[in-house]
């Protein structure tokens, strides 16, 4: 049985509009570094544009994890076995799922992604590829535990959280996710999970500031949204799209910068921005395995095995839900 439907947990307010992004982007702007979880660049048209992102020359993640998930299946196969539902956690347009999917043979496949329209419209394509896979789609807010469907309630689970997403939180953040993520899977379970490598900040940069600006309208789309769905008046035309490298953090950061003083609302709320002050609106931290892997212990899963590509600047890296303790 195929169920494309979705199971819509979002939380909405009388006129339709998502509590939690109100919610963060009053408290977000209202902070001496304004700035808004990255989470919220994912409306629709955020997630089209990702995806046009990942097409890009300069950006190589997602053919560096691509290229792992072609040649590794075999592993993949080995070490996490069939027969269990696989989540993935912001799903996307699933571009790189059917690769994992035809390595384990799993039982059925539950996409999570915060943006309801994209995600059923790429669970609906992959049920087409997959017919005899049953499809579970769930737009929900994945930064907090969810209620998987009761048809996969019994079924060993598998976590899919690919791209380095987890690189777009900063560490407490992370460790919350990484936590809330073995609540949403349980006892048993396994995750595997995409960390984006340190190398040269040219690269990064690049990788973040690309030539064709489609990054740039990617950043930009999130003052749109905030003006379209909050009421908001941004000028949009007076904010520019910049990414920097932080090396004490080792991460990219992307800014909305104010090319001029700047008064506007959003949702009844009044706010000011000065030329060159700006609105961070993501982080895309860079890791070693070392800290990687402490991130992972940190959130309650323990690293079993880890793939690289060919020109090692990605890696993918399977752990086990740990077992609670409190000393060695």
């Amino acid at each position: 049985m195929t169920s494309t439907k979705g199971l819509a947990l979002v939380d909405l307010d009388e006129t339709g509009v998502d509590k939690a992004f109100r919610s963060d982007v009053l408290e977000g702007l209202s902070q001496p570094q304004k700035a808004v979880p990255a989470r919220w660049l994912y409306d629709d048209a955020g997630s089209q544009l990702f995806e046009d992102i990942t097409k890009v020359p300069e950006y190589y993640p997602t053919r560096a994890e691509t290229e792992i998930l072609r040649d590794r299946g075999q592993d993949f196969a080995e070490v996490i076995g069939s027969g269990r539902a696989v989540v993935e956690f912001g799903s996307g347009s699933s571009v790189k799922t059917p690769l994992l999917l035809e390595s384990i043979s799993p039982a059925a496949y539950v996409p999570l992604d915060i943006a309801g329209d994209f995600l059923r419209a790429a669970a609906a394509d992959l049920s087409a590829k997959f017919p005899g896979l049953p499809v579970f789609p769930v737009e929900a807010d994945f930064m907090r535990r969810v209620e998987l469907p009761e048809e996969v309630a019994d079924m060993p689970k598998m976590g899919f959280f690919p791209g380095s997403t987890i690189g777009n939180m900063v560490p407490r953040t992370a460790v919350d996710l990484l936590r809330t993520m073995r609540e949403t899977l349980g006892e048993g379970s396994q995750l595997l999970i995409g960390f984006d490598l340190i190398k040269d900040r040219q690269v990064l940069k690049a990788a973040y500031d690309d030539a064709a600006g489609v990054t740039a309208e990617f950043n930009l789309n999130l003052a749109r949204r905030i003006n379209r769905e909050l009421d908001g008046n941004l000028d949009v035309a007076s904010l520019k799209h910049e990414a920097r490298w932080n090396d004490d953090f080792a991460r990219i950061e992307m800014h909305l910068v104010a090319q001029r003083d700047m008064e506007f609302e959003v949702a009844g709320r009044k706010f000011t921005l000065r030329r060159g002050e700006t609105i961070h609106t993501e982080n895309s931290h860079k890791f070693g395995k070392r800290s990687a892997n402490t991130l992972l212990l940190a959130g309650g899963w323990t690293p079993v095995s880890r793939w690289l590509d060919s020109k090692e600047r990605f890696s993918l890296i399977l752990a086990e839900a740990s077992i609670p303790r409190s000393a060695p």
